[in-house]
């Protein structure tokens, strides 16, 4: 079997090794370069692994985890709920800046990239890495899960008083796989226009997790992009 090296920040790909060398790991690069060569894919090849390269992993205070890539076009960029500047910020995404506001008083801002947050250690992970253009949901259950499962148990193994915030069902399923007794889980609905109004709005998350930072000796989040 063909050992896997993805371009990767060091400390992930130090701690990921075993995956990258992995047997469902070669299969999930095998389905991805038959997917390339037939379709297009989001993100960009480069940026697959914008989280990691974001955020390295001693770095991580807070998690925000997402499903899966925007799969408009220009939309993707590797990072979970963000889009590049000069991208219009799609609807969950302003929610959350609806929500923002709401809890600390920060003007809603007029883009849409949230690679700021990701400077001051919020990694945003999306459970799956990659989507076929146009097609949501059409890179799951190909290996990613897996991955980005190990991710989340070596930050609740290898991090301390880490915030992990949880909206939608898919992403408080991933509860089991933390350390509640040493990290902060926040959960709430989904922020998209069909759930926000039944939990995500009014859950101040943003002054809830810095409040657990603040209080465990880190520095809060500027939640400004």
């Amino acid at each position: 079997m063909t050992t896997v090296t993805p371009h990767i920040e060091e400390s992930w790909k130090n701690a990921l090794k075993k995956e990258f060398q992995s047997e469902y790991f070669a299969a999930l690069k095998a389905f991805l370069v038959e997917e390339r060569s037939r379709y297009t894919i989001y993100p960009p090849g480069p940026k697959i692994f914008n989280a990691f390269d974001s955020t390295p992993l001693h770095q991580v205070k807070a998690v925000i985890l997402g499903q899966d890539p925007y799969h408009g076009q220009g939309q993707a960029h590797g990072l979970c709920f963000s889009v590049p500047r000069g991208i219009k910020p799609p609807p969950s995404l302003v929610n959350i800046f609806k929500e923002i506001h709401a809890d600390t008083g920060l003007p809603l801002p007029d883009h849409g990239n949230l690679e700021a947050w990701t400077r001051q250690g919020v990694m945003l992970l999306n459970a799956t890495l990659t989507v076929r253009a146009s097609s949501a949901g059409s890179h799951q259950n190909k290996g990613w899960e897996q991955f980005t499962d190990q991710v989340i148990r070596l930050i609740s193994d290898q991090r301390d008083h880490t915030v992990f915030l949880l909206w939608g069902r898919f992403a408080q399923a991933k509860e089991a796989l933390i350390d509640t007794n040493k990290h902060l889980v926040l959960k709430a609905a989904h922020p998209s226009p069909l759930s926000a109004h039944n939990g995500f709005f009014g859950c101040r998350h943003f002054s809830k997790t810095n409040t657990f930072l603040a209080a465990n000796g880190m520095k809060p989040i500027n939640w400004q992009p």
